[in-house]
């Protein structure tokens, strides 16, 4: 009898992925934790976050408004004070636009903190409020009551604190 042929066609031998280290393992399950989970939050626990944000929200923008109506001259355009007799002097047109800037300043803090608050209240509604972004793990209640906007739980807000 003639020996038998081998089959050409081999198996493949699966090739396995390099291991990871602890710290890459850790953030992927973080990753899928955070696409997972839901917040450990109720939804009364969602509304009484949800309303305390939107008052946040209601006294950014009244002070914003305050504060451009205080800049700016709503029937003129112009800012307020430039064509002023009191701002002839040099040293008070410098004293006017430093104020300026100073308004301007705060305006942007302002817009930055509405930012949070907006990406607060997505949080809310997709329901993944009070979950760390960083580490997946809930929010403890009393800090999301100080800083309702938070997104990181105090151990990872530390941790990203003392490395900057």
């Amino acid at each position: 009898m003639p020996p038998k042929k081998k089959n050409k066609k081999s198996k493949k031998s699966k090739k396995t992925k390099p291991a990871k280290t602890k710290k890459q393992a850790s953030k992927r399950a973080a990753k899928s934790y955070k696409r997972d989970r839901r917040t450990h939050l109720s939804a009364g626990e969602l509304a009484h976050f949800k309303k305390l944000i939107l008052e946040q929200k209601n006294e950014i923008l009244e002070n914003a408004r305050r504060l451009r109506e205080s800049l700016v001259d709503e029937n003129t355009g112009e800012y307020v004070g430039e064509n002023s007799t009191f701002s002839m002097h040099m040293a008070e047109q410098g004293t006017d636009e430093i104020e300026r800037e100073k308004t301007f300043m705060f305006i942007q803090r302002d817009e930055k903190h509405l930012f949070y608050l907006e990406s607060a209240l997505e949080r809310i509604e997709k329901k993944t409020y009070g979950l760390c972004t960083s580490c997946g793990k809930p929010i403890e209640k009393g800090r999301l009551e100080a800083v309702p906007i938070t997104q990181h739980c105090f151990k990872c807000k530390t941790t990203i604190s003392s490395s900057a």
